[in-house]
C-alpha cells in the first residue's frame, strides 16, 4: 500500500466526495473541492520547499567543523607535499582539515583557491573560510577573531596565529562551508490551514448527510 501523503489525502476526498449530499454550498463559503485543491496545491509546496532545503544542507560540514579540524594538525612540521600528521605543507592542511570536516577540495592551490563562493574582503570573512596570499603561494584557514590557522614555511609546525595582513594581500578569501538554509514555515502553515479548513468542510457536509 501506498504511504504517500498526497495519494491518502486523495482517497480521503474521494471517500468523503461519495458520502457528500448535494446540498448547495451557502454564498461566501469555500466548497470543498475549492478547500481541497488548496490543501494540494499547500502541500506541493511544502514539499518542494522541503527538497530544497535538503540540497542546500545536504553536506553536514559547517565553517566550526572545519577550523576545530585544522586545529587538530597544530603541531605538526611543515613538510612541502607533505599531506599527513608525519609532516604537511599549507595546501596539504587545507586539503586534509576539510577532508576531516566533510569537504572534499582537491590538492592544488589552484584547485583551492577556486573552491567554495568569493568573499568579497577580510571584514566578511567567517571561520572555515581559506584565505590565499603571497600571490597564489600561501593558503590559511580563518579561524575567527581576526586570526588563521596555517603551515607556515620549513622549520615551522602548523599553527594559530593573528592575521598578519590586510586585503591588500589577499588573492581571494573562498567560502567552502554550506550556509544552512532554514526549511520555510508558509508552506508548512498553509497546508496545516488548508487541512483544518477541509475538515470542517468535511464534517458539515457529512453532519447534513448524515441528518
Amino acid at each position: 500500500m501506498s504511504t504517500d501523503p498526497m495519494v491518502s489525502i486523495q482517497r480521503i476526498q474521494t471517500t468523503f466526495d461519495q458520502l457528500a449530499s448535494p446540498t448547495k454550498t451557502p454564498a461566501g463559503t469555500s466548497s470543498s473541492q475549492e478547500l481541497f485543491a488548496k490543501l494540494i496545491e499547500a502541500l506541493r509546496a511544502q514539499d518542494a520547499a522541503t527538497k530544497t532545503n535538503a540540497n542546500a544542507t545536504s553536506s553536514t560540514a559547517t565553517g566550526a567543523g572545519i577550523v576545530s579540524a585544522a586545529e587538530s594538525y597544530e603541531g605538526v612540521p611543515y613538510v612541502f607535499g607533505g599531506t599527513s600528521r608525519d609532516g604537511i605543507d599549507c595546501t596539504g592542511l587545507v586539503q586534509k582539515a576539510l577532508a576531516d570536516a566533510g569537504i572534499t577540495v582537491g590538492r592544488s592551490m589552484d584547485e583551492q583557491m577556486t573552491a567554495g563562493t568569493e568573499v568579497g574582503k577580510l571584514a566578511d570573512a567567517k571561520p572555515g573560510d581559506l584565505i590565499v596570499l603571497d600571490g597564489g603561494a600561501h593558503i590559511v584557514i580563518y579561524a575567527g577573531n581576526g586570526n588563521v590557522i596555517h603551515a607556515p614555511s620549513e622549520g615551522r609546525t602548523v599553527t594559530e596565529q593573528k592575521a598578519w595582513f590586510d586585503d591588500s594581500d589577499i588573492v581571494t578569501i573562498r567560502r567552502v562551508a554550506p550556509d544552512a538554509v532554514p526549511v520555510p514555515t508558509s508552506a508548512s502553515t498553509s497546508t496545516t490551514d488548508a487541512l483544518q479548513a477541509l475538515i470542517n468542510a468535511q464534517a458539515a457536509i457529512l453532519s447534513r448527510s448524515i441528518s
